[in-house]
């Protein structure tokens, strides 16, 4: 019996509901989900091992129990290895000098181990780059893998699960949903996101696991382009990018005048500078295509700092002059898209 069948015959017990951000939504506890689905404390598989794959490489690691970090890319896969362990360094609870560690195994497997992984995965995350036919690709190749209890997750920052899985063929619809976090474990947010045919039975378990494992999770109740900090985020990006192209404001004095109103640690383009300019840009695209009527000029000049190669922090350049030290310091703050 599925985990979408299970629901339908299994009512909430009310003694188990819980208080969450998901008020209207029959929460069952992480007992009752446990009840409900044996896997759930197998391990969780993670393809791409990115940024994003790296740090929910740690953060799923977190309470003892394997992860699965899947990558074409025997370098990639070494780097993210050595950048998990820095992470562990840094947040490495307080312990007896003799207790065992806490960690849970992350498992750094090629590609070609996938069907492997999956099948050992209660939870199957891609973290794959922002593009609309690798990720259905991808979660196509997931969906004929996974057994019908494996929930299957894009972490995609700018396209919801509706659209990603509109046209394709799997076995367990039901199971697909987004899970689209920032900048674990610094900015712990995850927004988790179903679709109409998405069991309230999943998206309680994730609420549950995910915070259960360092994330602040939010419901985002129905498909949203951009979520719902990406949405709010995304009028402050455009304008901001409005604002320079029209020679009203440089990004500095952009950036201090949002900082010294709004009492954040960065400004727009700063924000906008650790993200990338290139992802910046893939993502406005989107947007354009989604709704009508938005200007071209924040667009416009992006692809011409991308073209000269201003791609932000990662390239050295973008709205300003970059360093390591700058790097560090950005990073330990919030990390938008």
């Amino acid at each position: 019996m599925s985990r979408a069948e299970t629901e339908r015959v299994s009512a909430p017990d009310p003694a188990n509901i819980t208080e969450s951000r998901v008020s209207n939504l029959p929460a069952y506890t992480y007992a009752h989900a446990c009840a409900n689905m044996p896997g759930l404390l197998s391990a969780v598989t993670l393809l791409g091992a990115g940024t994003q794959g790296t740090r929910l490489a740690f953060m799923w690691s977190r309470l003892g129990k394997p992860v699965y970090l899947v990558d074409k890319n025997p370098a990639q896969l070494t780097q993210a290895r050595q950048e998990i362990e820095q992470l562990r360094q840094k947040n490495r609870p307080l312990l007896a000098a003799d207790a065992p560690s806490p960690w849970g195994e992350v498992v750094c497997s090629p590609a070609n181990e996938l069907t492997a992984s999956v099948s050992k995965s209660w939870l199957v995350v891609e973290c794959v780059p922002e593009s609309l036919g690798l990720k259905r690709s991808i979660l196509q190749q997931l969906g004929d893998r996974a057994g019908p209890d494996t929930i299957i997750a894009s972490n995609s920052s700018s396209y919801d699960i509706v659209e990603i899985m509109r046209g394709l063929e799997v076995n367990h619809p039901e199971n697909f949903v987004s899970l689209h976090s920032y900048w674990p474990p610094e900015t712990p947010a995850i927004e988790i996101m179903g679709s109409s045919k998405t069991p309230s039975s999943t998206i309680a378990l994730l609420m549950q696991q995910t915070k259960a494992h360092g994330f602040d999770p939010f419901h985002v109740r129905r498909p949203s382009t951009g979520y719902i900090y990406n949405r709010i985020w995304a009028a402050i990006k455009r304008e901001t990018l409005l604002t320079i192209s029209e020679g009203v404001a440089t990004p500095a004095e952009i950036d201090g005048i949002f900082k010294s109103v709004l009492k954040t640690a960065k400004g727009p383009c700063e924000q906008m500078d650790v993200v990338g300019l290139d992802v910046v840009l893939d993502i406005e695209k989107h947007y354009a295509e989604e709704r009508a009527g938005l200007p071209e000029e924040p667009r416009q000049l992006l692809q011409e700092m991308v073209k000269r190669g201003e791609l932000g922090v990662k390239s050295g350049r973008g709205f300003y002059e970059h360093d390591n030290t700058f790097m560090d310091n950005t990073l330990s703050s919030i990390v938008t898209h």
